[in-house]
């Protein structure tokens, strides 16, 4: 099979398109032929070696991929042989063929391209447990989402409107903006600190947003915590605006806030059941066609390199996306 590896990382060009034998699943695993991989700042990011957990080497770079059931571990009990499946593993994703464990596998909905479901897990499973069990929101709740066309932000502006809430997109350009409100953005606003503050409260009614969702925090990390209401709570999701920001801690005294960190990988590890639970919801929303997923830029698995450096440059609007096969972005195989 075709699979994507290096040995030794330290730029996106030390990967190779190599020839391996398929792997073979061990008990509570299946083989997936692989139709395509997802890969956002994270991806990136783990295949760079430059995320908090580092890839063993050998590694091939990518964590979601959606596909197709081929093999069966000896205690495999869910899925069967031609499953349509979206699955998650800490790496293996760009290779023709990839084995997951059966309990981070579900099946794809039916109206649910194999590019839609790629980018689909992560994100949307991180943006519904930020709102709802970090921030608790609430409808009519006032939402300021940062980096909002990006594929984590646009899942938590998809996802917060189904949850009622009035949303604020924050983006860097028209086009994004533009794009956010395609995806259910009630308000856009732009990232140019000069005035931002002031332009902020005009949209929230002169009080300011409830809930800040951020998987930036950026330049305006500070100016956004002193622009919340009362009782305002502050999603700390990534760091994509660069280094990571400090906050005088007597502004949560001052505002009655609360600064919240949101971290799905160890919500999935310790909270297992809430977050199957969460998973559920996602997909029976995906199935009635409530959420759908923007697919970003695509690229051909020979050109996994340059998609890992455009995931990395914030330039992008959904989640870009490495096309395995050239079924990807069928429904049904």
């Amino acid at each position: 099979m075709k699979v994507i590896q290096a040995d030794v990382i330290n730029s996106a060009d030390d990967y190779r398109l190599i020839e391996l034998a398929a792997p073979s699943p061990r008990a509570n695993e299946i083989l997936i032929e692989v139709h395509a991989c997802g890969m956002g700042y994270v991806d990136a990011l783990v295949a760079l070696g430059a995320y908090q957990v580092k890839p063993p080497t050998p590694y091939t770079p990518g964590l979601e991929i959606s596909g197709v059931v081929t093999g069966l571990g000896a205690e495999v009990r869910r899925l069967k042989v031609g499953d349509r499946v979206m699955a998650s593993a800490f790496g293996g994703g760009l290779a023709e063929y990839a084995v997951a464990p059966e309990a981070s596998s579900w099946r794809i909905p039916d109206s649910m391209t194999f590019g839609e479901a790629a980018g689909f897990r992560t994100n949307y499973i991180t943006a519904l447990h930020g709102l709802k069990d970090r921030a608790a929101i609430e409808p009519d709740e006032c939402l300021l989402v940062f980096g909002a066309s990006g594929g984590v932000g646009i899942a938590a502006v998809q996802i917060g409107a189904l949850l009622g809430a009035t949303i604020v997109a924050a983006a860097s350009t028209e086009e994004k903006r533009a794009f956010a409100t395609t995806h259910g953005a009630h308000h856009v606003i732009d990232v140019n600190p000069d005035g931002w503050r002031d332009r902020l409260k005009v949209i929230c009614n002169g009080v300011g947003p409830n809930v800040i969702f951020d998987p930036v925090c950026g330049p305006l990390f500070e100016t956004a915590f002193r622009s919340q209401a009362w009782r305002g709570r502050h999603l700390v999701v990534g760091f994509a605006g660069g280094p990571i920001p400090k906050l005088p801690v007597n502004l949560t005294l001052m505002k009655g806030a609360s600064l919240v960190g949101v971290d799905v990988r160890q919500f999935s590890l310790f909270e297992r059941d809430r977050a199957d639970t969460h998973m559920a919801q996602l997909l029976e929303w995906a199935e009635q066609r409530l959420l759908i997923p923007p697919v970003g830029r695509r690229f051909p698995l020979a050109n996994f390199s340059e998609a890992m450096k455009f995931a990395m440059s914030g330039k992008g609007m959904g989640k870009t996306i490495v096309d395995v096969s050239d079924r990807s972005t069928t429904t049904q195989s």
